[in-house]
């Protein structure tokens, strides 16, 4: 077994993180040495952690070196368990408190215009990233994590869920692909994930056995209340097997597409104007609307142009997107804004709306708005553009106490 393990990211560039080195020794006790810039103030708290941390894992002899850029308790908490796992063999999890801002469940049709990607071995995008105000926050353990830092990432990722503030937003992790991403389940099912991405997802067994894991975790751990999954389709196979993917589990909320992995699997290269990835988009699309999902457009990788973002989220409003991902906050604004019902849509919304509401209360089967007759389809997406307009601040809760139109 070896007797030295390292855990952690240094350097100038990074912020709120550590490194840890830790060298297991005979008979020499524990010697903890700590490189902080922040060492005047807190230094006798980063010592007090390390050292509960190293008598928790029964660890009696051992050099523990800290180079500390600012990390946060649930941070270093996790640096350390990681090195501590490399060199021995042991279940027990150091776990702080879950805080109460994170005690909270979401509900299967929440609105999911936005949700932020941040890598989850890097803690210093995380610390404030509810600020913005997505719709949710991804912890992310696939793409955005180095191979090698993948178990590491594993400790920041649970810990974060526990005691990261997320400010009300959807607490979501993307997993690794399965079958990999199944053990990637043990760290964030019992720590109070709302919703799970699972990645490059390609038939209705990989979500049965996402699910079985879920829930053989939720039987040994006694945790109630809803976990959602969002598959995503990155491949041809992906996009052709997506209704049956959409309709495999009941707690299935919504297909995201993932248009680099796909173009890729196509042979293409990705543009602006999505020509090449018009049928899939529109396939998931129809699968997602016909399974009762949400459907949810890729990532825009260019951060810098925003009219381009606005352009592209227009389109995938036309083509019935529900949402899309975004990979940099100032991109988040862009897309509420766009997603949201505009004026017109507004206008004619609570006009179908006030017709409804008018014919229910005279007892009439039959809805009409002047010489039109109005479908319980359409009002049922009226008053999904009615509640949207409130849920952006666009429309007043109390909209039907005003005049009438």
């Amino acid at each position: 077994m070896e007797s030295i393990a390292f855990a952690g990211n240094k350097g100038d560039r990074v912020r709120s993180d550590c490194f840890i080195t830790l060298e297991l020794t005979d008979n020499s006790g524990l010697d903890i040495q700590l490189k902080s810039k922040v060492k005047a103030m807190f230094g006798k708290d980063i010592l007090k952690l390390a050292e509960d941390i190293l008598n928790y894992f029964e660890i009696k002899n051992a050099i523990l070196k800290i180079e500390d850029s600012g990390a946060l308790p649930f941070v270093m908490a996790a640096r350390m368990e990681a090195a501590i796992k490399q060199l021995v063999d042991t279940k027990k999890e150091y776990l702080f408190d879950i805080i109460e801002d994170n005690k909270f469940t979401t509900l299967k049709d929440r609105f999911r215009f936005s949700r932020l990607y941040l890598p989850g071995n890097t803690p210093s995008l995380m610390i404030n990233a509810g600020l913005h105000k997505p719709n949710g926050l991804i912890l992310d353990l696939e793409d955005a994590v180095a191979v090698d830092k993948k178990q590491e990432a594993r400790f920041v990722v649970r810990n974060a869920l526990r005691n990261l503030n997320f400010y009300g937003t959807e607490k979501m992790v993307r997993i690794n692909q399965v079958p990999k991403g199944l053990d990637d389940l043990d760290y964030i099912v019992p720590h109070g994930v709302n919703l799970i991405l699972v990645p490059k997802c390609e038939s209705a067994e990989q979500i049965r056995q996402v699910n079985e894991r879920i829930n053989l975790i939720r039987s040994e751990n006694n945790i109630s209340g809803d976990i959602w999954l969002m598959p995503i389709i990155e491949s041809a196979l992906g996009v052709i097997k997506s209704f049956e993917i959409a309709t495999s589990a009941p707690n299935i909320v919504s297909l995201a597409i993932g248009l680099e992995d796909y173009t890729a699997d196509l042979g293409t290269r990705r543009t602006n104007e999505g020509t090449e990835s018009f049928f899939a988009r529109s396939q998931v699309v129809n699968s997602c609307k016909a399974a009762g999902i949400q459907a949810i457009d890729s990532v825009f990788s260019d951060v810098s142009d925003m009219e381009a973002l606005k352009q592209n989220v227009l389109t995938s409003k036309l083509l019935g997107f529900d949402g899309m991902g975004c990979i940099h906050p100032r991109q988040i604004a862009v897309i509420h804004e766009n997603f949201a019902p505009d004026e017109a849509e507004i206008t004619k919304a609570k006009k179908i709306v006030l017709a409804f509401k008018d014919a229910t209360a005279k007892g009439l089967g039959v809805v009409s708005l002047g010489t039109k007759m109005i479908d319980p389809p359409v009002v049922k997406r009226a008053e999904r553009t009615v509640m949207l307009a409130i849920n952006t601040g666009k429309l007043n809760e109390n909209w039907m106490e005003g005049p009438a139109i």
